[in-house]
């Protein structure tokens, strides 16, 4: 805007002039509600929720942040340690939830490359192929046949299985 104002164009609106208060000498019954109500309920309420509040300020707790210290794997607990058996169980339950959702995040990034790409998406996309390859097999090598009921136990069995195999066709060749 222009710094100098053609007032006569903008005209400004006249001021209203202020309404006298009408002094009685009867007094307002809402002003005693109003007070009534913040002293006996808006009041006490106000205090706790700061309260509250000043105490949260202090703990800071982000759930969607949780992490999670590493605890020994399955293998290198001690026999009849069963509270190692058990954090070695959740340990394993997370990390297979992680890398499912990476495998989930690399197959959506993929879609969007192809809807992106189109009829090129096999030119454009290939790194995206390729890493989806990637991460299936290794998911498949770690949690494939366990099954919804798999745990860190089968899952350990079955690595040892496939490495043993994997020396077996070592020594073969």
């Amino acid at each position: 805007m222009p710094e100098d104002h053609d007032w006569e164009a903008y005209k400004v609106p006249p001021t209203r002039t202020p309404v006298s208060e009408r002094t009685t000498s009867v007094p307002n019954p809402v002003n005693y509600f109003q007070t009534a109500f913040n002293y006996v309920l808006d009041t006490p309420v106000t205090l706790v929720r700061e309260w509250i509040e000043k105490w949260q300020n202090k703990n800071k707790f982000y759930y969607y942040h949780q992490k999670f210290r590493r605890v020994p794997d399955l293998s290198e607990c001690l026999e009849g340690d069963y509270l190692c058996y058990y954090e070695a169980e959740a340990q394993w339950r997370r990390d297979r939830m992680v890398d499912q959702e990476i495998v989930e995040i690399v197959r959506e990034r993929l879609a969007a490359c192809k809807q992106r790409e189109g009829p090129n998406e096999f030119q454009n996309c290939a790194k995206e192929m390729e890493l989806l390859a990637q991460v299936t097999k290794a998911y498949q090598d770690r949690y494939g046949e366990l099954g919804y009921h798999g745990n860190a136990r089968t899952c350990l069995m079955k690595q040892k299985h496939r490495m043993m195999e994997e020396r077996k066709a070592a020594q073969e060749n």
